[in-house]
């Protein structure tokens, strides 16, 4: 292994604040590892681990390249694995293990390998391998680059759970590393039927460190006695952490293993509950008592009616409530599960801690007959249910998966707000606050932002969050990014529009919206996440009668746009909050009064805008986009659409040139390169096949006629006669020169 320093990271910046981080060379990130002691972010690639330095420029970066033996890349490639994906050491456990050192796990080419990493003290930036620090790794990671698993590091030992074969048959939950003897779970189907792990989290259940618990999630599959079909189901395991398994019965095996079923369901008519059964991901909210956070799980569902997403969140105490309760049991496989009401031996199987010293110092001194029935008995009857017994979040006909939680505990205006970011499979974070209704126990759910982090459609596969930097990281195969939590600014320059944004992390102060903090003044401050009225807020902030809901037709500025005669047009409105109504109005000259716009199946109203799908001449008019929330409306859009009639058309541009053969537009010098497709193209696809080529023609005179040399041109002349522009009228002929100057917009890819 080598270390070196690498000059080539990519910033790329955008309107969102998202910088993306990511290396020419390789890619393939696999693991994040999140230091605010050292405000350094560690990243496991492909061959290479990374050190990033969390400073205000993002640039001081170092790496260190670890790829795997030459000779275990070529038995890699000779059993058969893809030598370009496979056959890589990808980093997948990053672990902090002590003051000076990070423990590193590697696929090895599927010959999993860890090291430590010496990454110095707090205020250094070292970043180095000692090769003789490499050991085996497997037990410790995963042999495939991708896949699910878990680990988590409790007092200098590394528990996992992980396929330990290169086959992928030997499922288990592993400790290794430490003093103490190496411990697995049998390997049984009772146990665990091909799991998927999803986290790994060492929880306390008092002050004494022996009675410490370690707490795995994971799915697996089911048989049940009335199916023949396989049942995901999501489960949580425990085992104590000062497990030493058995003397004769659990050797070196776990002898404190038990489980239970993790459940998150909609209540429906009749008992019959919509269940989410797939776990994604698993987020702890620690609180001030560290042995009781709040279990935030993110789940999808694995039916074929619908699909869709769920949050559920449990309490500590409800888990330990379930384990302390009956064990299941059923007498044959052909039996449905019951709970077993014949004595349980003492002590109690599944459970060490220290009051029992004085009996048995360690596992090994249990009876034989506590061991045989932790043996048979790993499942506990009772399932865990979420709180209130329904799910915290439910979201359907979603176009892309949701694959990654975490929380974060917002103080506001009105009390504490949990902020939920939620990553996608298409590369995208959603932003999400949820309200309890004080009138009843439904919530309401609130889409804050849905930030597009990365260029493609690439599934997020970690994120972690930082308070003290007011950041997330998020990851995926191709890089790391990081999104500021918050972007109150983006919200606009009125009181009501910050206030109906509805943002735990925002407050109006009298000036701007800005970051809430507690300790500004009071008076100047307006929030309301909850009710969010802005005509009770925002009074006495110089809110006009505009703002307020009064008409504000004439204060919104005015566009112009052009459509032909039978073919499609598109006027956009884009409402500045997700959860406002939109209503569109029409204006028809020579009347005053605006109407609301009939939509039918020639006129459609879409989330960005009106379509019509072929338009009529008694179309042309003013059209007003209006948006209703919470009693606060405002005109968004003012759209003047004049409509070109087919006889213009023809007029324009006379029948008999159709029949020319198409020429280039724009032609150019010959020095010159030719240049790229007209920008135009791109949206013909929008117009109807009626006037195809004579639209496309005059797109190509009105662009060419933007240039210097073709200003005073003919071309210019037969726009305006298209247009049916009257030059002589004072005012009229600066708008077409400004249409005419016009680049079109390019969207910014982020």
């Amino acid at each position: 292994p080598r270390l070196r320093l690498s000059p080539a990271w990519e910033l790329l910046s955008t309107n969102r604040s998202v910088l993306f981080f990511g290396h020419r060379g390789f890619l393939g990130f696999r693991s994040l590892y999140l230091d605010e002691y050292r405000d350094r972010l560690f990243i496991g690639g492909k061959d290479v681990l990374y050190s990033l330095l969390l400073d205000r420029a993002n640039t001081d970066a170092k790496e260190i390249y670890w790829p795997p033996l030459p000779g275990q890349t070529e038995e890699c490639f000779q059993k058969g694995k893809d030598p370009g994906t496979d056959c890589a050491n990808y980093i997948r456990v990053l672990h902090p293990y002590n003051r000076t050192h990070l423990l590193a796990c590697g696929t090895g080419a599927f010959h999993p390998i860890c090291a430590f990493i010496y990454v110095g003290h707090r205020g250094e930036h070292t970043f180095s391998l000692d090769p003789a620090s490499v050991d085996p790794g497997r037990g410790r990671c995963p042999h495939e680059p991708s896949g699910a698993f878990a680990s988590t590091l409790i007092g200098g030992e590394l528990y996992t759970g992980l396929t330990a074969d290169f086959l992928g048959r030997d499922p288990g939950i592993f400790r290794s590393m430490g003093t103490r003897s190496a411990l697995r779970t049998e390997v049984d189907q009772h146990l665990l039927n091909d799991p998927k792990f999803v986290a790994a989290h060492m929880i306390p259940d008092n002050d004494d460190r022996d009675n410490d618990k370690a707490y795995f999630f994971f799915t697996e599959k089911v048989v049940e006695a009335d199916s023949k079909e396989h049942t995901i189901v999501s489960r949580v395991v425990r085992v104590c952490v000062n497990d030493a398994g058995g003397q004769r019965v659990l050797v070196n095996k776990w002898s404190t293993f038990n489980k239970a079923r993790l459940v998150c369901s909609v209540p429906g008519p009749g008992g019959i509950d919509t269940y989410f059964d797939e776990l994604e991901d698993i987020f702890l909210l620690r609180t001030k008592d560290g042995k009781s956070p709040e279990i935030y799980a993110l789940f999808s569902t694995t039916s074929h009616v619908f699909q869709g997403s769920a949050v559920c969140v449990y309490r500590m105490a409800d888990i330990r409530e379930v384990f302390n309760g009956p064990f299941a049991h059923r007498e044959s496989p052909h039996h449905h599960w019951g709970a077993y009401e014949g004595r349980v031996p003492y002590p109690r199987p599944g459970v060490v801690s220290s009051s029992l010293e004085l009996w048995y110092s360690t596992t090994k001194d249990f009876p034989d007959e506590v061991l045989h029935f932790a043996r048979a008995h790993p499942l506990m009857y009772k399932p865990v249910y979420a709180r209130h017994r329904r799910p915290l979040l439910v979201m359907t006909d979603l176009p892309h998966r949701l694959r990654q939680l975490v929380v974060d505990r917002v103080e506001a205006e009105d009390g504490q707000h949990d902020v939920l970011f939620l990553g996608t499979d298409a590369g995208s974070v959603l932003k999400v606050v949820v309200l309890q209704k004080t009138s009843s126990s439904t919530t309401e759910e609130i889409v804050l932002e849905e930030l597009q982090v990365f260029k493609v459609p690439v599934p997020i596969t970690q994120m972690e969050i930082s308070v003290k930097r007011q950041m997330l990281y998020v990851g995926s195969s191709l890089g790391v990014a990081q999104v500021q939590l918050h972007q109150c600014e983006t919200y606009g320059t009125a009181c009501a529009e910050c206030c109906l944004a509805r943002d735990p992390y925002c407050t109006w102060d009298g000036s701007a919206c800005t970051r809430y903090q507690p300790s500004s003044k009071r008076r100047y401050r307006r929030q309301d996440t909850r009710h969010s009225n802005p005509a009770h807020q925002c009074l006495d902030q110089n809110l006009t009668g505009e703002r307020l809901g009064v008409d504000d037709f004439e204060s919104t500025e005015k566009k112009v746009l052009y459509g032909a005669e039978n073919n499609s047009t598109f006027l956009e409105c884009v409402p500045r909050s997700p959860q406002a109504s939109v209503q569109w109005f029409v204006q028809r000259p020579p009347d005053e009064q605006r109407d609301e716009v009939k939509t039918d199946d020639r006129i459609l109203q879409t989330e960005q805008g009106l379509l019509f799908r072929k338009l009529h001449r008694h179309d042309a008019g003013i059209y007003y986009c209006k948006t209703l929330e919470h009693g606060f409306t405002q005109t968004v859009a003012k759209t003047a659409l004049e409509v070109i009639a087919s006889e213009q058309l023809a007029h324009t541009f006379p029948r008999e040139r159709w029949d020319e053969p198409s020429r280039l537009p724009c032609p150019e010098p010959r020095l010159v390169p030719q240049a790229p497709k007209a920008w135009f193209k791109d949206i013909m696809h929008l117009i109807s096949s009626h006037n195809l080529q004579r639209v496309e023609e005059y797109c190509t005179r009105l662009w060419c006629g933007s240039r210097p040399y073709h200003r005073k041109s003919k071309l210019a002349q037969d726009k305006h006669a298209l247009a049916g522009v009257d030059v002589g009228k004072k005012g009229r002929t600066a708008k077409p020169h400004s249409e005419r100057s016009r680049v079109p917009r390019q969207a910014v890819a982020t």
